[in-house]
């Protein structure tokens, strides 16, 4: 059988346009295609959320598979295989089915729903689906096909510690007489995600001794980001064909074709964060509707990573930086903010914010005493929301996105200003820790010197008060992402973090920051994700409470 992979990038609600995608597919498959595979819940994009519980929303789905069926006669030796939420026709339960439909020739041949539904991390399909009341196959041209939905395929008996559903719907589909699997999918990106996927999917088609057909979406869609990489396997687990990463792919596979053991490669990680993030920048900025961002530029690593990663996504053109010194601003910022913008060939404007700070001290100055430690972390942040402020004037009045330029360390730790810095409309960084903001800017900087060797070598620093360092009230950044790591995304004690030699007393600390600073991030702008546990799309504690 000859299969074509649609690896596209739908944009979540835009149904008309997403309908124009299948059409632009169909008319670049080869006349011999037996069957084109669209990703999971492709002409919704992914995911929908709540605007699955509107009436007209489902029925603009309804209309658009119409139209794939009219329009699958004009293909009449061409299958099609995609994703949509389907009305289930009873009056209990959720009403919806997250579901596979294979049409052929004007004909609904199969709609499988999803059988296991996405029930932590990122997803809240039992919010809105209804699993299958059975699970099939279906006899289409030579073959039997197997046809499943993203995490039908993940529960391996053994692969976990602990497995989330009871059944493992491939085995289902093999008992039933499957000749090859093809599982569509809307799996986001996170750090060795590929290698993880690549590993289960694997073990299915080996374990089972049938080929496999893995078909992801690509693309940003808010906090998330979908790589794409989708691939097909041998009945041996070997990679026949695999798709690129982070782009759109239209490649047509023959299934009788036998794999490779060494085609799989994992791709680096930092390449892999480097590239993600710039596909959800540019997804992000063009699918709300911008053209273009602003930025501070503090002469800092952090906004110049995000500086730099804009620039490759968008274009110099479309880039505008502001600098905003205070009295506590080095010339050296100023000079690095400089060759910074001047490297990356954007737009860089300077407002000084000392005459506006100074105006703020005197109309305050009852209530802000130089003698009071309070009243200084307050005078600290006053500079931080200025510049907030001025970010979303030009953000106002030219129509440009403001992204915001804090790590995952900083946020975490609340070692950010409420209206201040953590002002924007997405938060680049907000899912890397400091010691990977290093590491892309090595990146950034392999060929050639984008971000100036000053700014990656110079101690951080807010430049709030007179020789103030982030290293004045946080951790060093390797310890302390070693302990976030182990509390976000490992889930550990207190007590477990400080039985790897760390002291009990900063872990306890990190602890208490990272805890008593939800009300902070709860009100950042959303976030790219990038590792396991992102705060907001991936992690979700309670504000009001003590734990």
């Amino acid at each position: 059988m000859k299969i074509t992979i649609a690896q596209l990038n739908p944009t979540v609600g835009d149904i008309t346009g997403n309908l124009d995608k299948v059409k632009a597919a169909l008319g670049g498959t080869q006349p011999d295609t037996d069957l084109i595979v669209f990703p999971e819940l492709f002409l919704t994009g992914c995911h929908p959320r709540d605007l699955l519980e509107k009436p007209w929303f489902i029925e603009k789905t309804q209309e658009a598979l119409r139209a794939v069926i009219d329009l699958s006669t004009g293909y009449p030796e061409t299958g099609i295989l995609l994703g949509i939420p389907v009305p289930t026709g009873l009056k209990t339960g959720k009403g919806l089915s997250n579901s596979a439909v294979l049409i052929y020739r004007g004909d609904i041949l199969l709609e499988q729903p999803k059988s296991l539904l996405f029930l932590y991390d990122v997803s809240d399909e039992a919010r809105y689906f209804a699993p299958p009341g059975e699970i099939k196959t279906i006899a289409f041209k030579d073959e039997v096909l197997g046809i499943s939905i993203s995490e039908d395929a993940w529960n391996v008996p053994g692969l976990w510690e602990q497995r989330f559903y009871p059944v493992d719907p491939l085995a289902i589909l093999a008992e039933k007489g499957a000749s090859i699997f093809i599982n569509i999918a809307a799996s986001p990106f996170t750090t060795g995600i590929d290698q993880t996927r690549f590993r289960v999917m694997r073990r299915q088609a080996r374990e089972k001794h049938l080929p496999l057909l893995f078909v992801n979406m690509v693309g940003g869609n808010d906090e998330l980001i979908f790589d794409g990489g989708s691939f097909f396997l041998d009945r041996a687990g070997k990679a026949v064909t695999i798709l690129p990463a982070f782009e759109e792919a239209l490649v047509t596979i023959d299934t009788t074709l036998p794999g490779s053991e060494d085609r799989f490669t994992s791709r680096d990680k930092i390449e892999a964060v480097h590239d993600a993030l710039l596909l959800g920048i540019r997804d992000y900025i063009t699918k709300c509707g911008f053209f273009q961002t602003v930025i501070g530029l503090s002469g800092g690593i952090d906004s110049a990573v995000t500086c730099s990663l804009a620039q490759r996504a968008i274009g110099s053109d479309n880039i505008f930086g502001l600098s905003m010194p205070s009295p506590y601003t080095s010339p050296e910022s100023e000079s690095l903010a400089r060759q910074l913008s001047d490297n990356l060939g954007i737009t860089l404007t300077t407002i000084p914010i000392s005459s506006i700070y100074q105006a703020y001290l005197r109309s305050l100055e009852e209530y802000l005493p130089e003698d009071n430690a309070a009243a200084s972390v307050s005078r600290e942040n006053i500079q931080a929301r200025i510049r907030g402020n001025i970010l979303m004037a030009f953000s106002n009045r030219f129509g440009s996105l403001v992204l915001s330029t804090g790590n995952k360390s900083e946020t975490a730790t609340g070692y950010c200003t409420l209206y201040g810095d953590l002002t924007g409309g997405l938060a680049v960084l907000s899912d890397v820790p400091k010691t990977m903001v290093y590491e892309l800017a090595a990146y950034i900087n392999r060929e050639v010197e984008i971000i100036p060797r000053g700014i990656i070598e110079r101690a951080p620093s807010a430049e709030l008060k007179p020789d103030q360092t982030d290293q004045d009230t946080l951790p060093p950044y390797p310890l302390l992402d070693r302990i976030l790591y182990y509390y976000i995304e490992e889930g550990r004690s207190g007590a477990e973090i400080a039985r790897f030699g760390i002291d009990p007393e900063m872990v306890e600390w990190v602890i208490e920051a990272v805890n008593k600073n939800e009300y902070k991030r709860r009100q950042a702008p959303p976030g790219l994700k990038v590792t396991g546990k992102a705060f907001g799309a991936g992690r979700r504690m309670p504000i009001a409470a003590k734990y």
